[in-house]
């Protein structure tokens, strides 16, 4: 409220003709005006619904393997499998070898090895970090990938009960139609050198991945020896996998990706990237079900081995 006063002098009147001078009249006019401060509205806290997104597939109930259960050992068909990708994997490694020897050219195949076999930790990594978070157990081609993957969390002490061969079927035969291909096409021996050392890290990555699951006590000296030097997964690395919230340590050929992987929260930047361009909610981004929390071997189990 403001109020401001105007003033004005004015003539006395005459009423008469006199020499008498009356003194001035003032007059005051007042004027008044009210102003109002209306409070400002509080703003309503914005809430934004997440749209609707599709539910992954949940997994059926999976039965406890025993350790006589028939879907850990190898058959005949398993062997074949195996046999193959080795098969494949050796006529490059020797394609490698015979092609530097010829052009008394070592460096660049070993070197190209060398790539082959960071790589192969890289991409073992990228493959168990989709396996793990994605799919179901009818998702095509990856389906039984993924549905063994999630029994091997509920129990991880299976994957050293599995036979050699029941291990690395699937792989071998992703190599066999990948390597035999190059191997018929070309003879350059940096390329087979990286080919040979990638191929052979991949295939044999569930083996160094049976191996991080076992006791130093059971295990070869010379495996021992190179999870120990950090060429193969140790069992200490790979165990934090394992542990709350399986979304770390990954990679399980060296282990060599991992720590970069993590701390650069590589894997979790591109969850986010699925889940705001396709609606993909990664499996690790929930409490863990009962389908992924471990079962320890039994008192029975153990006294078994």
């Amino acid at each position: 409220m403001s109020i401001f006063t105007q003033t004005k002098l004015l003539p006395s009147p005459k009423h008469h003709v006199h020499t008498l001078c009356h003194p001035p009249v003032l007059r005051t006019t007042v004027h008044c005006s009210i102003t109002t401060t209306k409070p400002k509205p509080v703003p309503e806290k914005l809430v934004i619904e997440p749209p609707w997104l599709p539910q992954l597939e949940p997994s059926p109930d999976i039965a406890r393997p025993m350790l006589n259960d028939p879907s850990l050992l190898s058959t005949w068909s398993h062997r074949a499998w195996v046999a193959s990708g080795c098969t494949t994997v050796l006529i490059s490694l020797a394609k490698s070898v015979v092609g530097a020897a010829n052009s008394h050219i070592w460096a660049d195949p070993i070197l190209a090895g060398l790539v082959g076999y960071v790589l192969a930790d890289l991409g073992s990594g990228v493959y168990h970090w989709g396996i793990d978070n994605y799919g179901g157990a009818s998702t095509p081609i990856f389906g039984a990938q993924i549905e063994a993957f999630q029994g091997h969390h509920k129990w991880p002490w299976t994957i050293t009960k599995r036979q050699f061969a029941n291990n690395l079927h699937a792989l071998a035969r992703v190599i066999t139609f990948t390597v035999l291909p190059l191997d018929l096409a070309f003879d350059d021996p940096i390329l087979h050198g990286f080919v040979a050392v990638c191929s052979g890290c991949i295939m044999f990555s569930q083996q160094f991945h049976a191996w991080a699951h076992g006791t130093k006590s059971r295990l070869p000296p010379l495996v021992v020896a190179l999870q120990d030097s950090g060429i193969l997964i140790s069992r200490s690395q790979h165990s934090a996998h394992h542990r709350q919230p399986y979304n770390n340590n990954y990679c399980i050929v060296s282990g060599v990706w991992n720590e970069f992987l993590d701390k650069q929260k590589v894997f979790e930047a591109l969850e986010m990237i699925l889940f705001f361009k396709q609606g993909l909610r990664p499996r690790s981004w929930s409490e863990p079900s009962s389908e992924w929390t471990e079962e320890a071997e039994t008192i029975s189990e153990l006294a078994d081995n």
